[in-house]
């Protein structure tokens, strides 16, 4: 049976179970109201006798003769006359007058005129008022015992008894407690109508989930949700968050999303805009992390439930992304060293086997001197690295393509070699790439220069431009708006990306002078930015080989 169906029972038992118990109660009020109103009713009938005149003093004349009275001296007495009376007039079973001695002197039935009555009237005659249900010759009813004093006071001479038959108490008992039960199963319809609403209610709204697949989907949720690195986002059909992760409020740098509106969140205008309509987002920078936004609207039987939104960090992905295209990009220079200095030593050789031995000799030390390469680099020999070499080579030749000159710088010192090639090549490159973009985009002549300090294991690099500066007021190392920034100095993910690589290893990028508009020797000039990166851990001492020995590099490969 399914839990819907079994709830409603429930209900409709519960529903069942508080009508009875309250019809049943409001039965036994209505009885002893009925009672108490015929008591009452008995008790006034007997009062207002008692305390009639000609009552008091005929049954204070009764009291007062020693005898017995006899039956044929009441039954057109004016006490019976009275009786019969009262008793029509009320509709009262009887009214029963008595003497001191609980003689009847008035009586419905005439033959017990003269008897004494069959009820206890002691504590009447001793002054009190006694209302009861009592059994006597006329049947049981509802009596109410009034004591009658003499005009003049003093102790009661007889007793008014006035009593009505319990059936007559009773007759309209029958109606009240229809009207009850009546009420009773409009209230059970009233609660099988409202069961139903609510058992379908319950189920549009658990979309017909039972309680059991609800834990068993609570507990997978939990599960997915605390077992992967991905964020995840769900929002209802209004656009109001539901459920947060905690690695998505991590990633975006939100906090007590569930149960506010999306809108409301401190979101990026470009993940904002991608949420709402429902797109995705590649490669945005939100802080220092940069993330991958998938939306998936979600259906169940036709009806709309809202969308999630996965929330991915591709930081590590970028990393490696911006290390490999700087890793590239010094394979592909080396890659073209190697090729041209192999042609050269074919030259060499060649002019060797045709025994031009002083053409030979000549010819290599033009090379010595020259260099292997001839490097777009100007001042590239201030380098002793050979993959800083191969690095600032391959970007000066990209650079040449944009009218951009590549120079090191004259304080250059590094009294070491690269160990992790990877990082360094990708913070550099990165600089470097910007510092040509903003370059381009000055006026001659178009030059970037490039420093390399070394200090103890820490690489330090300052890159300097010759383009316009960068704006006042503008943060160049916060995420970006679209990616079309990227073109702009970096903003985007570029630098982001490189200043968190940096930070990575211990170290910081950051901007040594923004440039701009100045005033050189009294003349109005432009200068350019100049970014500084300290790199930690990525040198190590350099392994000079004593005479006569083979670097251990050396011996590995042979």
């Amino acid at each position: 049976m399914r839990f819907t169906t079994r709830l409603f029972l429930v209900q409709l038992a519960v529903v069942a179970v508080v009508l009875v118990v309250c019809t049943a109660a409001f039965a036994v009020i209505a009885v002893s109201q009925v009672r108490g109103a015929a008591e009452e009713n008995a008790l006034n009938i007997a009062r207002s006798v008692a305390a009639a005149p000609d009552v008091r003093d005929e049954v204070t004349r009764w009291s007062d003769d020693p005898g017995t009275p006899a039956a044929r001296d009441l039954v057109d007495g004016p006490l019976q006359r009275t009786a019969e009376a009262v008793a029509e007039r009320t509709d009262a079973l009887f009214v029963v007058i008595t003497d001191d001695h609980g003689i009847r002197l008035a009586h419905p039935n005439t033959d017990r005129l003269g008897e004494t009555v069959s009820t206890p009237f002691d504590r009447v005659l001793a002054g009190s008022e006694v209302i009861d249900w009592e059994v006597g010759t006329l049947g049981r009813s509802a009596r109410a015992k009034v004591p009658i004093t003499p005009a003049g006071g003093g102790a009661p001479v007889g007793e008014v008894s006035v009593g009505f038959e319990e059936g007559s108490v009773l007759d309209g008992l029958p109606a009240v407690l229809l009207a009850t039960g009546v009420a009773a199963l409009v209230a059970l319809g009233v609660g099988i109508a409202a069961g139903s609403v609510l058992r379908r209610r319950w189920e549009k709204t658990t979309l017909g989930l039972q309680p059991e697949e609800l834990t068993a989907l609570v507990q997978q949720q939990s599960a997915v949700l605390d077992g992967i690195g991905d964020g995840v986002l769900a929002l209802d059909e209004n656009g109001v968050v539901r459920v947060a992760s905690e690695a998505a409020e991590r990633l975006l740098r939100i906090d007590g999303a569930v149960g506010r509106p999306l809108a409301a969140l401190p979101l990026p205008a470009a993940v904002m805009a991608a949420i709402t309509a429902g797109l995705p987002l590649h490669r945005v920078a939100v802080g220092p992390r940069v993330l991958t936004i998938d939306v998936h609207p979600v259906r169940r039987g036709g009806r709309e439930l809202g969308d999630v939104v996965i929330v991915r960090d591709d930081t590590d992905v970028a990393e490696l992304g911006e290390q490999l295209s700087s890793v590239q990009t010094v394979t592909g220079a080396l890659r073209v060293q190697r090729h041209e200095f192999s042609n050269r030593l074919h030259v060499a050789a060649g002019l060797i086997d045709a025994e031009r031995v002083d053409d030979a000799r000549a010819f290599l030390d033009e090379l010595l001197e020259r260099g292997s390469v001839a490097a777009p680099v100007a001042h590239i020999d201030r380098i002793d690295d050979l993959f800083l070499q191969a690095l600032l080579a391959a970007k000066a030749s990209e650079a040449a393509a944009a009218g951009v000159a590549v120079a090191v710088g004259e304080d250059t010192l590094v009294l070491g070699e690269l160990a992790r090639v990877e990082d360094a090549a990708a913070v550099i490159g990165n600089l470097i790439d910007n510092a040509v973009t903003a370059a381009g985009r000055g006026d001659e002549p178009r030059l970037v220069e490039v420093t390399f300090l070394g200090d103890g294991d820490a690489l330090v690099v300052t890159v300097a431009d010759s383009g316009p500066g960068v704006a006042v007021g503008r943060d160049v190392f916060a995420p970006s708006a679209g990616p079309e920034d990227d073109r702009v100095r970096g903003r985007g993910i570029g630098l982001p990306l490189s200043r968190e690589l940096a930070r990575r290893l211990g170290g910081d990028v950051w901007v040594i002078d923004p440039g701009g508009p100045a005033s050189v020797d009294g003349i109005a000039a432009v200068t350019g930015a100049v970014f500084a990166a300290r790199l930690p851990g990525v040198l190590r001492p350099s392994a000079v080989p004593a005479p006569g020995t083979a670097r251990p590099d050396e011996e590995t490969e042979s």
